[in-house]
């Protein structure tokens, strides 16, 4: 089964073809960072604009790089929610459309079940189930997958997401967007011990996390250094921070892991790309003998292809939409 998928949640305009939720024939990206740069962050309403305007030559490019025709798909597919209102809805809209003109099913996707699929194209053996650590710049979570679409939440953020202290803490120190990306980079080369910072946890939820007390640490470490016209290493204080924020992720992800009784681990998302993270879990899943699966770098980002994979598992569970399918801002990953 060939499935076009197009995904505009936030700044990625993609569209990809995939076959029976596992082979990427093509994997369309434009993306929006360099203009989003300019600003720190992503504009909305310039991040709608720019999907209009790419949408229709990227959905093309996808079935060129694919060597097909319309006529060759058998399903449309499209991110629903959540993400960005507007984003969100130029890539639905334009695939409703599609669907209009071509009679071809159209089935909604979830975003986060879309991240999570990224692992079944890169690691072609992994079925559920599984315990997933879900972890971007707008989210962060412990999903238990029980099943290709039935999925149930574990632990969440109570505050900021992962992603978006990395970001709000690389911005303070002076990197460009993305800071998430950049703080990594910078980090590889500092003393993680040189700076030491809380590690908050939600007393009554034991797998759930809180980053922003953290992320207010070292926003405030930068400026009362800055008020005496002090200066401060930034790829050590890069270096702690990031301990301090993946030691948070890994310590509830493996309790929950122990606590439930799962023997493989999944992440997905953004900051799945984040090498301490990955080093950390590789490590913790050696001690304890569990299965670790993570994404390719390129797919941790947003990307078309991984809503291909979970749209194939969403149409065999009957899951298709009408042409009255609306956008969601917000959405829980177990009713997506």
């Amino acid at each position: 089964m060939k499935i076009l998928a197009i995904e505009s949640s936030c700044d990625e305009t993609a569209a990809a073809v995939v076959e029976n939720g596992r082979k990427v024939l093509s994997n369309v990206v434009v993306s929006q960072v360099d203009e989003h740069k300019l600003y720190g962050g992503v504009v909305p309403e310039i991040a709608s604009r720019r999907h209009a305007e790419a949408i229709s030559s990227v959905v093309d490019e996808a079935l060129v790089q694919a060597s097909l025709n319309l006529s060759e798909i058998d399903a449309l597919a499209v991110t629903y929610a959540p993400g960005l209102i507007g984003a969100l809805l130029v890539g639905v809209n334009f695939a409703k459309g599609l669907s209009y003109a071509t009679g071809l099913p159209l089935i909604p996707v979830h975003h986060l079940r879309s991240h999570i699929a990224a692992n079944y194209i890169t690691n072609q053996e992994l079925e559920p189930p599984f315990l997933c650590l879900v972890v971007s710049g707008g989210h962060t979570h412990i999903i238990a997958v029980e099943d290709y679409t039935k999925m149930k939440i574990i632990g969440r953020t109570r505050d900021d997401a992962a992603g978006e202290a990395f970001d709000k803490a690389a911005r303070t120190m002076g990197m460009p967007y993305p800071g998430g990306i950049n703080l990594d980079k910078v980090a590889e080369n500092g003393n993680d011990n040189a700076f030491t910072l809380p590690k908050p946890r939600v007393s009554t939820s034991p797998y759930d996390f809180s980053f922003s007390g953290l992320k207010t640490a070292v926003i405030n470490l930068i400026h009362n250094a800055s008020q005496k016209g002090e200066g401060l290493p930034v790829a050590d204080l890069s270096a702690s921070f990031r301990k301090a924020v993946v030691g948070c992720l890994v310590d509830n992800l493996m309790l929950a892991a122990r606590d439930f009784d799962y023997k493989n681990i999944v992440i997905a998302g953004g900051v799945s790309a984040n090498s301490l993270l990955r080093r950390r879990l590789a490590e913790e899943c050696r001690k304890t003998n569990r299965g670790l699966y993570m994404p390719e770098i390129k797919l941790c980002g947003d990307n078309a292809a991984m809503v291909g994979a979970q749209a194939y598992y969403e149409y065999k569970c009957g899951n298709t939409a009408s042409l009255d399918l609306n956008a969601q801002a917000t959405m829980s990953i177990e009713t997506g």
